[in-house]
């Protein structure tokens, strides 16, 4: 069965950091590609960042390009984003998902996919 935990959500000040985790069971990271989405209230969910389960291909969402970053820790069967230089509208609930093509070079936050984790609260303000 395969299963997500996110964690590292928190308030926090304009311009300041957080890294969230996304703790994955049931599978290696090797197999699938992650990704991170986020939805605010009243918007539809967006892409923001992945990463391919051959580890060589990341990407990014504009709106946080340069900002963020994601990495993996095989052993530890978790991913991470790095948010950096946050701004209000960062505020977001963040869920990371699983892409289910197996040993794939590439990754995508062009379409939704899963199962999904619970979500962390990311909430950006003085």
């Amino acid at each position: 069965q395969l299963q997500l935990v996110e964690s590292g959500g928190d308030l926090v000040q304009p311009g300041g950091s957080l890294r969230l985790s996304c703790v994955v069971s049931g599978f290696t990271l090797e197999i699938y590609s992650i990704g991170w989405f986020r939805q605010a209230p009243g918007k539809e969910r967006e892409g923001v960042s992945c990463i391919s389960a051959q580890g060589g291909n990341v990407k990014y969402s504009d709106s946080v390009k340069g900002r963020f970053t994601i990495s993996r820790d095989i052993a530890k069967n978790t991913v991470y984003l790095r948010m950096n230089s946050l701004k209000p509208e960062d505020t977001a609930l963040y869920y990371c998902a699983v892409d289910q093509t197996p040993y794939s070079p590439v990754c995508t936050i062009r379409r939704p996919y899963g199962p999904w984790g619970q979500g962390t609260q990311v909430t950006v303000s003085s």
